[in-house]
């Protein structure tokens, strides 16, 4: 009873909640993304970033997102209540507090995202001017930051996902994101797009 009139009053202050996909580059927010359309949540994205080989499937960017920093009016936010928006962990803080958010938080070995990062830079032939142990040592405080920021900001429910587990058992994680955004998601067909052959940069299970 609590809990129905804490979500009740929630609803009446906030709407409708935003979905937001987050997480580090090459964690697998894209995949997250890819999921929630095919199980029928509509995703504000504008695909001015199209398909290549280090994302086959698609982004599923939205450029205004890029700039949430600098921008003073962001109260375009709101439109994307009732669907999923893509926001990787770093403009996490940049998010306005008149919206209610369910973030789905991507999780993969910080090894393999670094592994995966340096592949697609080597593959642009963009340079790489940071060790692999910096990056390490950046995200670690990072994540620990962004994760405490979550906790106390009451506008934001969290679900983290596994990455690996993601892949390796599609349906009970999409069961458990259908649980965390209300039950009304196929997920069948969210399971059905997940592809175990684009997981490429493979590390050890236990740091994950």
């Amino acid at each position: 009873m609590v809990d129905t009139l804490r979500k009740l009053a929630r609803r009446l202050r906030y709407g409708e909640s935003v979905t937001v996909v987050s997480g580090l580059p090459r964690s697998g927010t894209s995949m997250l993304m890819r999921m929630l359309e095919a199980g029928g949540m509509p995703t504000m994205t504008d695909d001015g970033r199209p398909a290549d080989e280090d994302n086959p499937g698609g982004y599923y960017e939205l450029e205004r997102v890029k700039h949430l920093s600098k921008q003073s009016d962001r109260s375009w936010v709101r439109d994307a209540r009732g669907r999923a928006l893509k926001v990787i962990s770093h403009l996490l803080t940049e998010l306005p507090d008149n919206n209610f958010y369910r973030v789905l938080f991507c999780v993969r070995d910080l090894a393999e995202v670094i592994e995966s990062q340096n592949t697609m830079l080597a593959r642009k032939r963009e340079p790489n001017s940071m060790s692999d142990e910096r990056a390490m040592e950046l995200y670690e405080k990072h994540l620990t930051s962004i994760r405490a920021l979550m906790r106390r900001r009451a506008n934001f429910e969290i679900l983290e996902v596994s990455y690996r587990q993601a892949l390796e058992y599609p349906i009970l994680c999409a069961t458990r994101i259908n649980d965390f955004l209300g039950n009304h998601l196929d997920v069948g067909r969210m399971a059905g797009v997940v592809d175990a052959a684009l997981y490429r940069n493979r590390g050890n299970p236990d740091r994950e």
